[in-house]
């Protein structure tokens, strides 16, 4: 059967489009471990960051995330991922956002508990990938030191990806980090009256 002219057409545009492709890919030659940033305004900053820990899980690295103010939270992550068993060590702490708690001496406490725990798991050479979820929020209300944790993170092992979550990440993270999302916010339901849910915000 003859090929239709449209068809010739299309495979000589896919030929040229994957040898472009191919000629693209050839020169990335970098291999490290990365600082990925998610923030914005917009829904899917944490959840795009467990969807790469379950990537890892899947390859079989170990998989370490601390969650900033979220200890009493009751999310949906928490017992899938234990499931996966010592792969993964997961720390929740904080009392939830400082509009919540209004203790600013305890919010800066569990702050730095978590920060803690996140430099432990930095040093552990069997972590191959951290997420830090919510630190944004712990910087932007100046409960870590910025300069410092800046510095950590910069100076992370080689091998090491780390995943920073959170609203309004500083310029200076940014500034670091090989990777930014922005997630914007088109549009949300929770403008338009529906709560936050089960299975879906948490």
């Amino acid at each position: 059967m003859t090929a239709a002219p449209e068809d010739d057409k299309h495979k000589r545009k896919m030929e040229n489009r994957k040898a472009v492709q191919d000629a693209e890919v050839a020169t990335k030659t970098i291999e490290k471990g990365l600082l990925i940033v998610n923030t914005g305004p917009g829904k899917g900053k944490t959840t795009a960051a467990m969807g790469l820990a379950l990537r890892a899980l899947g390859h079989g690295w170990h998989v370490g995330i601390v969650q900033w103010v979220k200890g009493t939270w009751h999310t949906g992550e928490k017992p899938a991922l234990e499931k996966f068993g010592d792969l993964v060590e997961l720390h929740a702490l904080g009392h939830g956002f400082t509009w919540n708690t209004q203790d600013k001496a305890r919010d800066i406490a569990d702050c730095e508990a978590a920060w803690a725990i996140a430099k432990r798991m930095m040093a552990d050479p069997k972590f191959k990938l951290l997420v830090l979820d919510e630190l944004n929020i712990a910087l932007r209300y100046d409960y870590l030191p910025l300069a410092e944790v800046v510095a950590t993170l910069a100076a992370r092992r080689p091998d090491l990806h780390i995943v920073v979550t959170g609203r309004n990440a500083k310029p200076e993270l940014i500034a670091i980090a090989d990777t930014v999302t922005e997630m914007g916010a088109v549009k949300h339901h929770f403008a338009a009256g529906v709560k936050t849910q089960v299975g879906i915000e948490h």
